[in-house]
């Protein structure tokens, strides 16, 4: 059983980690920000950026059934646009969050949300989903910037 106060704190964390990662990233030309580089399912460090953040917020919108449009790097085309997204979609998750008693947190999905891929699961393991998928793609950004030659400072869960 997950605890909401945990999930919360997890989620704040690694919304902490991830301006951490925007703040250096705001230091890297804007080119090489878009530049595709080879072996990335999502070639761009900004491409990379707007997944986490657009799936984050779509999950959240499948766990309440609620409809997702979706968007997409055009969406956001400076980083303060990008911080501006994180930031809503951030506050979005956090209210949602809160809305839940620990017996829905933990209650797996009675009903199919219209645009679910994969097993009904519970919201704590959704939104642990969200964080562990978070944390993939901020990995491999921190990779990309390597291959840049513009190295991340530590953006780990618990940073040593």
């Amino acid at each position: 059983m997950f605890t909401k106060a945990g999930i919360i704190e997890l989620h704040a964390t690694m919304h902490e980690r991830l301006n951490l990662l925007l703040s250096h990233a705001a230091t890297v030309p804007d080119n090489l920000l878009h530049r595709p580089i080879a072996g990335f399912g999502h070639p761009s460090i900004w491409a990379q950026l707007v997944h986490i953040l657009t799936c984050e917020e779509g999950w959240v919108h499948d766990l309440q059934n609620r409809p997702f449009d979706g968007w997409d790097e055009s969406d956001c085309p400076a980083m303060a646009d990008l911080q501006a997204a994180k930031e809503r979609v951030r506050g979005e998750t956090r209210a949602y969050l809160e809305g839940l008693s620990e017996e829905q947190l933990n209650t797996t999905l009675a009903t199919r949300p219209e645009d679910w891929g994969g097993e009904l699961r519970s919201p704590a393991f959704i939104l642990l989903h969200v964080i562990t998928h978070a944390f993939h793609h901020k990995g491999q950004v921190v990779a990309m910037l390597r291959i840049l030659g513009y190295p991340a400072p530590d953006t780990d869960l618990q940073p040593v």
